[in-house]
């Protein structure tokens, strides 16, 4: 169903007495993920979790839910690999994230990218997010040395007079990210690659995986 034809039942809803909005908003991926990114998630989303209630500012971290950013167009949409939500506690149960019904965009977001699908990351992936509002995308390539085209990492931000812009590309083996007020550092190579995190000024310094 189109945009202009889910916004015309969504007024007669309203002037039925329903209010309610009839679109379908699925809640779940139906394709399966590279084990690699499966591997990297699993690590670093818990870490940053943890890295925010050291810090005294708990915020809910979540990975690979759908998170819908334009009411009545299902096909506005990101799932994140890793993404941050300010001012939402961790505990907090979400299958699927609708922006418009709590007017909280995520502050972070991380992409790791797909070994079958590099251009939706390189390409799709940043507009996708200015739509949405990000302030900070970190795009992470573990294949990067496939091709002269690619990059170990990207780092988007959203600046006041600028946009959101890339502002960074590096293949070396760590990046900060500014809303996260640490680095992402890589450790190990090939299938062993993962994502830490890391402070000091250089992010000489591994956050510990375990309390």
């Amino acid at each position: 169903m189109s945009t202009e034809a889910h916004r015309q039942v969504h007024g007669r809803a309203h002037r039925d007495g329903r209010g309610r909005d009839p679109t379908f908003y699925p809640v779940e991926k139906k394709m399966g993920e590279d084990s690699l990114q499966t591997w990297i998630v699993e690590l670093l989303r818990p870490l940053i979790e943890r890295w925010y209630q050291e810090l005294g500012r708990p915020r809910f971290v979540g990975a690979d839910q759908f998170i819908y950013y334009q009411q009545f167009d299902p096909s506005k949409v990101v799932a994140p690999d890793v993404y941050v939500l300010p001012g939402v506690p961790p505990g907090r149960r979400v299958r699927s994230w609708k922006v418009w019904e709590t007017g909280i965009a995520p502050s972070f977001a991380l992409e790791v990218v797909s070994s079958d699908e590099p251009y939706k990351d390189y390409v799709d992936a940043p507009e996708r997010y200015r739509e949405l509002g990000v302030r900070e995308l970190v795009i992470f390539d573990p294949d990067w040395e496939r091709s002269r085209d690619r990059v170990r990492w990207q780092r988007y931000r959203r600046l006041k007079t600028r946009g959101f812009v890339r502002v960074e590309t590096t293949n070396v083996d760590r990046i900060y990210a500014r809303v996260l007020g640490c680095w992402l550092r890589v450790i190990g190579a090939g299938d062993a690659a993962r994502v830490r995190l890391a402070t000091g000024s250089e992010g000489e310094a591994l956050f510990p995986t375990a309390a």
